[in-house]
C-alpha cells in the first residue's frame, strides 16, 4: 500500500460505532504515520475534538443516537481558531447520490461509501487536507 508522505504527523479523529471499521481506519492512517483517536460516538468525538481540534475528521453519518450530520454541524458551528473549518470526511454505507450530497451540503468535504478499500480513502484523506501522493515520473 503506498502511504502519502504527507501524512506523517497528521492529527486525525477517527468516528465510527462499529469497532472493526473503526479499527480498520486507524490502522490504515496509522500505517501511513498519522496519528489517529477514534471516538465510538459522536459526543465522545466532538468532546475529543473541543480538547485537541485533529486536523483532519473520518466520521461515519449513521450512528446510534447523535449522527454524524450532528457531529459536522457542532464542528461548522465553531470559530476557525477553534478549529471549525477543519476537513471532513463522512465515510458512510449511505451512498447514493442524495447522501453524497446531503453530506457536503452538511459541511462534509469529501464522501466515501462503506466498504472503502484502503488506497481509497489513503487518497481521499491526502485530498481532503490537500496533500497528494509523490508519484516518481519514472515509475
Amino acid at each position: 500500500m503506498e502511504c502519502p508522505p504527507q501524512l506523517a504527523g497528521l492529527r486525525v479523529l477517527v468516528v465510527d460505532d462499529e469497532p472493526d471499521t473503526r479499527e480498520l481506519i486507524r490502522t490504515v492512517l496509522e500505517s501511513c504515520s498519522a496519528e489517529v483517536t477514534t471516538a465510538s460516538t459522536a459526543i465522545e468525538a466532538f468532546q475529543h475534538f473541543q480538547r485537541r481540534p485533529p486536523d483532519l475528521v473520518v466520521s461515519d453519518i449513521g450512528m446510534q443516537g447523535k449522527d454524524g450530520y450532528w457531529l459536522i454541524r457542532q464542528i461548522r458551528g465553531l470559530s476557525a481558531a477553534e478549529g471549525g473549518r477543519v476537513p471532513a470526511v463522512a465515510i458512510t454505507a449511505y451512498a447514493g447520490t442524495r447522501d453524497r450530497t446531503r453530506a457536503l451540503l452538511e459541511g462534509f468535504t469529501n464522501h466515501v461509501s462503506k466498504p472503502t478499500e484502503p488506497p481509497e480513502l489513503l487518497a481521499v484523506v491526502a485530498a481532503s487536507v490537500g496533500r497528494t501522493i509523490a508519484r516518481d515520473p519514472d515509475a
